[in-house]
């Protein structure tokens, strides 16, 4: 009996096994898409800020796990708290950063031993015996549910207080920033909020004796849907409780101390319209305003500076981002103060790498930054199909995909998805990789039926109306051709786009100008256009990013129809039949909630939106078509309304799985980082080289 009764258990063990993505329907799971995010790997380095930039004497500080960025040198005295103890004659760099390690942002101190002769350091190689790593912020945990929410710019003040952005408080009303400065006593862990409620606040950065904390702030003012640099001014307030809060500088971004008078900061210049780097001198007596406070310019016309960092007391030199009109990337150099000179770091030992956010350590000798760190540092590197995202709804499990426009097969087994030009599948575990299209495509959806059948729109993904785009129907499971058979579903030379089947697999809903305005359609899911056509919506506005719902009752969709051609997009349910219209969610004023997904019961939508607003200067990350998105899900009656992602990334196109999905992580077979990811469009932008004037010749190198 004993054998018997083994095979039982594995066969038992087995079943639970198989349908353990089937455990509970109340859990489920969504997929959704970070733009360029799988590609950046990005790391911390230093370089020296004396010595001549080579390979050789690069060193990478964070552990290539993950994502790692935003890096600050804390003093040696606040660092005492957090390595009381070292072996005598080490001499460890300390360093804070933000790292979304374990699927959620947070905030880690390294200490990092860098032993190794100079001589036989290798680029980008980790020639260190051994680290120190913590995790300085303990979860967030609010009536014993884990608050998850985006950390950001980091700063340790000498009493111990890690001062950061958080945005895990939701302000109440849309398209209102989450963000906000915090300071947590590392001793006790209590943490109390500086910036006042109903406020945004960016970029801190304290003061070298922490006595003050600058930031970017929009004040009361609010986001305005700015995607480039924005309008914010520069507050300075008391760091011990956030009070005595001043506006010291009209418009300005990314704040950065040399003493407790003088901070630097970077805004495009009304003259000229390059981004550059001004200095404010704050009054040491008498009343301080934006009337009593000195600017002046600090790096001259002829190329973009931005995201200056300075170092305790040091007057002769600031690091800044550039962006040079004969350089496609953007490069930490130095600014000489008394020379007006630049002298280059970055692009003298990696020059076709994007590199972010400078800052100096207080004794000025060493210029960190981060980067990609890309394949020549001789360890694997791993890429994730399912990166694992921590959900702050336990119900819920939550994953970043390595792809846009994602769609699961009605098995939930195999991943559909968009990547420019193309359309892929996949299995659910990262095998089986196949192109089946190798046209432009955008959006995915499978037919629930007819297996193996995925449809997809071709043509440019932001065309108007009269641009050419046509839906397909692609059979994926044709062993005799390298791509799958594709049938033209629309041929009518206008733009057809968002196909959207009906669960019983006869009939896609889908958008179509042929009327001149982007309105929702039904036609036959095998036969297309020709096989019989309905108009669902009418109107001489937008609707567009259509889902049919699991019961085939409602379709959802986003639409601008409360104000055609602002851009601002609602979501709104309809039947079938063009009964029923209504909407579901009001995004704010001029914002948008797009493609919308419905839940497998039917009873919620997923979709992206605006409405948590921005959460991170635009400039200090790299290029997003608009720097904002989180992924959202709401009750179809507009409640319950709750906020599933949190970074300053674009984050869209997501989907409900059909079947639960376990959290772990879902590593690709035979891909790696290829840190191939562009900067910020808008940085392209450079004005006439005539508004260069007098100062041209002070742009050269160093």
């Amino acid at each position: 009996m004993k054998p018997i009764n083994l095979w039982l258990l594995l066969l038992l063990l087995h079943l639970l096994h198989a349908t353990a993505d089937h455990e509970s329907p109340s859990r489920t799971s969504i997929i959704f898409t970070t733009l360029g995010r799988s590609n950046y790997a990005f790391d911390i380095f230093t370089l020296p800020a004396l010595d001549p930039p080579t390979p050789s004497n690069e060193l990478q500080l964070t552990d290539g796990k993950s994502v790692n960025f935003n890096g600050h040198f804390p003093s040696p005295s606040s660092s005492s708290i957090l390595l009381p103890s070292q072996s005598p004659g080490s001499q460890p760099v300390h360093l804070i950063y933000v790292s979304e390690r374990n699927g959620s942002s947070n905030i880690y101190y390294d200490a990092v031993y860098y032993n190794t002769p100079p001589s036989t350091r290798s680029r980008s190689a980790l020639q260190i015996p051994s680290r120190v790593q913590v995790p300085l912020l303990r979860p967030d945990i609010d009536k014993g549910k884990t608050v998850i929410s985006m950390k950001d710019k980091p700063s340790l003040t000498g009493d111990d207080h890690l001062i950061y952005v958080s945005t895990h408080e939701d302000p109440g009303e849309p398209r209102t920033s989450w963000a906000a400065v915090y300071s947590t006593d590392l001793r006790t862990g209590s943490t109390q909020r500086l910036t006042p409620f109903g406020v945004s606040d960016f970029s801190p950065a304290v003061s070298p004796s922490g006595l003050w904390t600058a930031v970017a702030s929009y004040g009361d003012r609010g986001w305005t849907g700015e995607v480039e640099e924005l309008s914010t001014d520069i507050y300075v307030f008391l760091t011990r409780d956030g009070t005595r809060r001043i506006k010291v500088v009209q418009h300005g971004g990314w704040p950065s101390w040399v003493d407790e008078s003088t901070l630097y900061f970077h805004k495009r210049s009304e003259e000229d319209n390059w981004i550059s780097v001004y200095r404010a001198i704050i009054p040491s007596q008498g009343p301080i305003s934006t009337e009593s406070v000195t600017i002046q310019r600090v790096t001259p016309p002829g190329l973009h500076a931005f995201t200056p960092a300075a170092s305790p007391g040091n007057h002769k030199f600031i690091a800044v981002a550039t962006r040079r009109p004969n350089s496609s990337y953007r490069h930490i150099e130095l600014f000489d103060l008394i020379k007006n000179e630049f002298t280059e770091l970055t692009r003298l030992v990696s020059p076709r790498t994007h590199h972010f956010n400078p800052f100096i350590s207080p004794d000025s000798v060493r210029v960190g930054y981060h980067k990609c760190r890309g394949d020549s540092n001789g360890r694997k590197n791993s890429q994730l199909l399912l990166e694992n995202v921590k959900s702050p709804v336990d119900e819920i499990t939550l994953f970043r995909v390595d792809g846009s426009f994602p769609s699961f097969s009605p098995a939930g087994d195999r991943i559909a998805y968009v990547d420019f030009p193309g359309l892929y599948v996949v299995n659910r575990d990262g095998s089986n990789l196949h192109q089946v299209f190798t046209g432009n495509a955008f959006s995915t959806g499978w037919n629930p039926v007819l297996k193996g059948v995925v449809y997809t729109s071709t043509g440019p993904e932001f065309g108007s109306v009269d641009t050419d785009v046509d839906i397909l129907s692609i059979h994926v499971d044709d062993e005799f051709e390298q791509v799958g058979r594709v049938k033209k579903l629309t041929s009518n030379g206008k733009n057809n786009a968002f196909p959207s089947a009906s669960p019983d697999g006869k009939w896609i809903v889908f958008r179509s100008s042929r009327s001149g305005h982007k309105n929702l359609y039904i036609m036959d899911a095998t036969l297309g256009e020709d096989g019989g056509l309905h108009r669902l919506t009418d109107g001489p506005w937008t609707d567009t990013m259509c889902n049919w719902s699991p019961d085939g009752d409602l379709i959802a969709f986003a639409s601008d129809r409360e104000n055609p051609g602002s851009g601002s997009f609602e979501l709104y349910v309809v039947h079938p039949n063009g009964t029923g219209l209504r909407k579901v969610i009001q995004s704010g004023l001029a914002g948008r909630t797009n493609h919308p997904w419905f839940s497998p019961d039917g009873k919620s939508l997923v979709f992206t939106s605006d409405y948590g607003a921005i959460s991170a200067e635009p400039i200090s990350n790299p290029h997003h078509y608009q720097p904002y998105g989180e992924i959202f899900t709401v009750k179809l009656d507009g409640s319950d309304l709750k906020r599933l992602t949190h970074n300053s990334f674009e984050d869209g196109t997501p989907a409900w799985s059909p079947v639960y999905i376990r959290p772990v992580d879902v590593e690709w077979l035979n891909n790696g980082p290829s840190c191939n990811f562009e900067d910020c469009h808008w940085l392209n932008k450079m004005p006439k080289q005539g508004s260069m004037g007098s100062n041209e010749a002070q742009c050269g190198v160093a």
